[in-house]
């Protein structure tokens, strides 16, 4: 789908630090979390919640109230009279909901949403479905984070199984997959520089994280938490994970806690919300693929494509590229079949290096899209990320 009037004010948008799962944000109640970050970035942009005509929410792994969702969040924020959706697609997540903010305002069914996407994987619930069928009545019960990252009821295989079976087909090697997260970790070393200026272009930090009683302050987040410290003889090292395979644990993301948000409003809601209004950021198309049963790192590439086709672009005439990448599988095959090399995106980093909370993710990435394409001048820009069940989303965005 391609959008005419749909646009990012600069600046309005915010990502917390990445922490690793069962790290400092594990005990945070991820919906309060997302609210308390939104208030506190609002208030530091100087926009008031009165400004917002719905919040759209994003979030994969269920909490105690999410059935509350976007009313709830939207109340903390100090706007009780708007309400919007709860959407949910794996790892899609922040694009669906970018997408489904964008139709919603081209269509002038509202001037601006508030775009918010979160995820907490640790300490993810642990459900029972009744079975008064079962023996004894006994029900079934699912560990929602664990068995869904392991098992894919249509496909029949675990996440890490589709990276080996992309990798099988293209005849990608594990030493292929080592050099590609030496290059994406240096990538995001660069994002650390002259005190992670990069970052402090859109992220809330430091962000003081308070006990579970919300009183006393047991931890202070100033940056992504969690990652791996990756040199050529480390990961040289490291065995597959599975028998036979080539994928081993210094070649895919981790598990992560964060949430995300992003306004989506009209050009002349974005030039009045903006924190520069010279520099205006335009949300061009989204796309989405799946790819063939048991594949899901090939689906980016489809996405990508279908975003292009839409925007009435190729890629050559794109200038920044940010992939969601869970396995180090996915940029290799996506640079092989898109003719990009793999130094010409993901300036800055990517999810396989900073971890992945499943549903901010993607808008972290866009911002960083924004981010990178303001400093080099404006253009196109280019974010493709694959999802659960061998699918993907892809978005274009203008900065000029």
């Amino acid at each position: 789908m391609k959008f005419q009037n749909v646009f990012i004010p600069y600046g309005g948008y915010w990502s917390t630090p990445f922490a690793r799962w069962q790290g400092n944000f594990a005990h945070l109640h991820p919906i309060k979390f997302a609210g308390e970050i939104a208030a506190r970035a609002l208030k530091e942009r100087n926009l008031a919640a009165e400004n917002f005509d719905a919040l759209f929410l994003g979030m994969t792994v269920p909490q105690k109230h999410s059935f509350y969702g976007a009313p709830w969040l939207a109340a903390m924020l100090g706007a009780p009279n708007i309400t919007g959706p709860v959407l949910s697609q794996a790892c899609a997540t922040s694009a669906r909901v970018l997408a489904s903010s964008a139709f919603e305002i081209e269509t002038s069914a509202q001037r601006a949403i508030l775009a918010i996407a979160l995820d907490r994987t640790s300490n993810g619930p642990h459900i029972y479905y009744p079975n008064p069928l079962g023996p004894g009545g006994k029900g079934e019960t699912e560990d929602w984070v664990f068995d869904n990252f392991n098992f894919d009821p249509h496909a029949k295989n675990a996440m890490i199984q589709t990276a080996e079976n992309v990798a099988r087909e293209a005849d990608i090697s594990k030493e292929q997959q080592d050099e590609m997260m030496l290059r994406r970790y240096s990538q995001y070393l660069d994002a650390l520089k002259d005190d992670a200026a990069f970052h402090r272009r859109y992220m809330m930090t430091p962000i003081e994280v308070k006990d579970a009683a919300g009183r006393k302050v047991v931890a202070t987040v100033k940056d992504d938490e969690g990652i791996f410290p990756t040199t050529r003889e480390g990961l040289a090292k490291l065995k597959p994970v599975l028998d036979g395979g080539t994928v081993t644990f210094g070649g895919q993301t981790f598990p992560a806690d964060g949430n995300a948000g992003m306004i989506v409003t009209t050009r002349e809601k974005a030039r009045e919300l903006s924190r520069d209004a010279k520099i205006e950021a335009q949300l061009i198309a989204v796309g989405s693929a799946r790819a063939k049963k048991g594949f899901m790192p090939q689906a980016p590439v489809p996405a990508a494509q279908s975003a292009l086709d839409h925007a009435g672009i190729q890629i050559g005439d794109v200038r920044a590229i940010k992939t969601h990448n869970p396995f180090a599988v996915n940029d290799i095959y996506f640079c092989e079949q898109m003719g990009v090399q793999p130094d010409a995106m993901n300036h800055y980093g990517s999810s396989l290096i900073f971890g992945h909370p499943q549903g901010p993710t993607g808008i972290r990435l866009v911002i960083e899209l924004i981010e990178e394409l303001a400093l080099i001048g404006g253009g196109y820009g280019l974010f493709s990320g694959c999802a659960a069940g061998d699918t993907a989303m892809a978005v274009v965005v203008k900065v000029g």
